[in-house]
């Protein structure tokens, strides 16, 4: 195997590297920007007005602005490169490149496990960039991943309310967790992706699809057993292994 990449690139540079360096960087700049504004349009229109309080519906609109924020800052990066993605503003859910994102939310609960679990993920394929060797997208990760530690603990948080209701609610949230928790392990590609090795070559992202998925699985499993839930089966339902 060639030996990895590890110099650290500026936009000016880009133009100047290989033709598979800049078609990977593209794509991983549309993708993160497509998941980030990717979860407004699943929960902002049929969530927001049935919000059990005030306070909650102030915080679905800040999270939805702060993830319209991340969705620009990575927008202007990809512009930097040449890369128009003003379209992915008006995309239809149908059309999202990660299937977490092609639906509708439509009950608290699914909000709350969306927080728990999705943004979990995305905190990951944030963290993937930390150090990487497009330096201007390491450099705008510090205020995002904050934000969304604080999206996933909200999340996490109602999640378990419900859960601790007992009775119906925990049923309902049981079974909310299980249909988004193969989502979740999905969002992680591949297990034999050749474009993720790719990726690691050229210094875009830190870890196989597997080692993110295997350390993923380790964190969340036991906070769901902590709410007195069932951790589903990790190969049922599954699109990607």
């Amino acid at each position: 195997m060639d030996q990895p990449f590890t110099d650290r690139i500026e936009s000016a540079d880009v133009a100047k590297m290989p033709a598979e360096y800049q078609e990977l960087l593209r794509r991983v700049l549309a993708i993160q920007a497509d998941c980030e504004i990717g979860g407004p349009h699943l929960y902002v229109r049929s969530v927001m007005p049935a919000a059990p309080s005030r306070v909650d519906q102030l915080i679905i609109g800040r999270t939805a602005a702060e993830e319209a924020d991340h969705y620009r800052k990575v927008a202007r990066l990809a512009g930097e490169v040449g890369l128009d993605l003003s379209y992915i503003l008006s995309r239809a859910n149908r059309e999202r490149y990660v299937n977490a994102f092609r639906g509708t939310i439509t009950s608290w609960e699914e909000f709350a496990v969306f927080g728990f679990l999705i943004d979990r993920v995305g905190r990951y394929q944030l963290e993937e960039f930390q150090g990487c060797s497009y330096a201007p997208l390491d450099r705008i990760l510090p205020d995002i991943i904050v934000e969304e530690l604080a999206h996933i603990e909200y999340g996490q948080n109602k999640t378990a309310e419900f859960a601790a209701k007992g009775g119906e609610s925990k049923e309902k949230i049981q079974h909310v967790v299980d249909v988004w928790y193969p989502k979740a392990l999905d969002m992680f590609g591949s297990s034999r992706s050749r474009r993720s090795e790719r990726y690691r070559f050229w210094g875009l992202k830190r870890r196989t699809n597997a080692e993110a998925r295997t350390e993923y699985i380790r964190e969340v499993n036991p906070r769901i057993e902590a709410m007195g839930l069932r951790v589903p089966d990790p190969n049922a339902r599954r699109e990607f292994l």
